[in-house]
């Protein structure tokens, strides 16, 4: 279906390739609510489950590269179906599996499928959006997928409380749908929305192996995917916050039940401040139409200027007031209403809104400069490399912060080693900042190559044209 092409289809297909990021990612957080539950079905301890899910994001970032350089040489609708209805059959097959093999099994299909629809789909929601509006709608982009990974977790756990099955049955119906909104997106040329290629009729050039030294040579690439490491360590640590706050509430003298209610409360509140990556994504788009540095500068300023407020929210004191061994909506309700008659409790919150309003500014700079310094048919394939290096980064960050917290035990009791722990943790985004700044040295460069590139292309494919209306001209 290539007719169309409109504001409104255009606008349509941003819209289900950002919902899709966002389904995409509900599968990633679906299973690990439901470690203990899937366990006692298929007769295996939670650890086993817990490995196969580790594995499982190793196996999508790996798939994710395979995926874009398919799609940077090929049709990307139809591998972003294919790939859609591939994570569906992985579904499936996970609400069908009687024992742990099939089980095994069917979450690799899965996680093979998902590294089609975060590569591809990235490419093109590039090709659909101007470099003057990308950091606003990669934000946009980035923000759905913080949000599918939190409504994968309360979907895990709300509907798969009575049934462990149920909900991976619900995200293969999901899938089916998605595959068939697919059918409707506009059919986006590559290179559509540059500004330099708005008189070529076609972009007809595909990536290749000899492409490949250009991508390595280009120095922003080796920048912007080389921060992922240390970036995603940091981040990758932080998935321990809830540990932290729940160890502050059995420090307080409440029972473990109350405790993980009230860390899992708290660290929800405290992600809410994920969406302001859209002024972090919107004062990227400013800055670069006056300076071709302004992206990887509002990214750097971004994770560098967040360290000193996680330090305060990591170690500020806490007084938690809830019902103890009450219902988890009376906790719930306590924890909200602490937010206004608590100070320390408002404290930490504008204190982890500042903090991920910095960090926040990292995503959609960082997707929209993999669009600025790449050529179109280069796009899916570094950012799926940036996307595997971030996944080594997060799995070391989740592995290796549970490591730190037990070392600083010994000089730091609980909740303090956790505190030390994750403040420790947070000193990579040093690197981090110090990379961004060296690509924002790099980036105008790299920019101007991609420019003069697609001028060059867009000149040939017109003398090309002219030649061959010529050609036809009768003598």
């Amino acid at each position: 279906m290539r007719g169309g092409g409109g504001r409104v289809h255009r606008l349509y297909s941003v819209v289900v390739f950002v919902v899709l990021a966002s389904l995409d990612n509900v599968v990633i957080g679906l299973t690990p609510p439901l470690y203990g539950r899937i366990g006692e079905g298929l007769g295996v301890g939670r650890g086993a489950i817990a490995g196969v899910i580790s594995m499982t994001y190793l196996v999508s970032a790996l798939a994710s590269v395979v995926w874009a350089y398919s799609g940077d040489r090929t049709d990307r609708k139809r591998l972003l179906m294919s790939g859609t209805l591939v994570w569906a059959a992985g579904t499936a097959g996970t609400a069908l599996s009687a024992d742990f093999v099939t089980f095994v099994i069917a979450q690799f299909t899965a996680a093979a499928g998902l590294g089609a629809v975060s590569s591809v789909g990235f490419s093109v929601v590039t090709d659909l959006i101007t470099p003057r509006r990308r950091g606003l709608v990669m934000a946009f982009f980035g923000l759905a997928q913080g949000v599918g990974s939190l409504s994968g977790t309360l979907l895990g756990g709300l509907l798969g409380n009575a049934d462990w099955r149920r909900p991976f049955a619900v995200l293969t119906v999901a899938g089916l749908v998605a595959t068939v909104a697919y059918l409707f997106t506009y059919d986006i040329r590559r290179g559509e929305s540059e500004p330099e290629l708005a008189d070529a009729v076609d972009y007809d050039y595909r990536i290749s192996r000899r492409d490949l030294p250009r991508i390595v040579g280009n120095r922003s690439n080796v920048w912007l995917v080389a921060q992922g490491l240390t970036a995603q360590i940091a981040f990758g640590s932080l998935v321990w916050l809830p540990v932290l706050f729940t160890e502050r509430a059995r420090d307080q003298g409440y029972d473990d039940s109350t405790a993980v209610v009230v860390g899992t409360i708290f660290t929800t509140l405290f992600q809410l401040g994920g969406a302001l990556s859209i002024i972090g994504g919107v004062i990227g788009d400013r800055l670069q139409r006056r300076n071709p540095r302004g992206r990887a500068l509002v990214a750097a300023v971004g994770v560098l200027g967040a360290l000193p407020f996680y330090g305060i929210l990591f170690y500020v004191p806490l007084r938690i007031d809830v019902p103890n061994g009450g219902s988890s909506g009376a906790v719930v309700a306590a924890v909200l209403a602490s937010v206004v008659t608590e100070p320390t409790v408002a404290l930490s919150l504008v204190t982890a809104f500042i903090a991920l309003a910095f960090t926040s500014a990292n995503s959609p700079n960082w997707f929209a400069l993999i669009g600025d310094v790449n050529l179109p048919e280069h796009r899916g394939t570094v950012y799926s490399i940036g996307n595997l290096v971030n996944s080594l980064g997060r799995a070391g960050g989740n592995a290796l912060i549970g490591v730190a917290a037990k070392a600083l035990s010994g000089a730091f009791p609980p909740p303090l080693n956790y505190a030390a722990g994750l403040a420790l943790f947070q000193l990579f985004f040093v690197p981090t900042g110090v990379m961004y700044w060296l690509a924002s040295r790099t980036a105008p460069g790299d920019i101007a190559a991609v420019h003069d590139t697609l001028l060059a292309r867009a000149g040939h494919k017109h003398d090309q044209k002219s030649a061959e209306g010529t050609a036809r001209a009768p003598s």
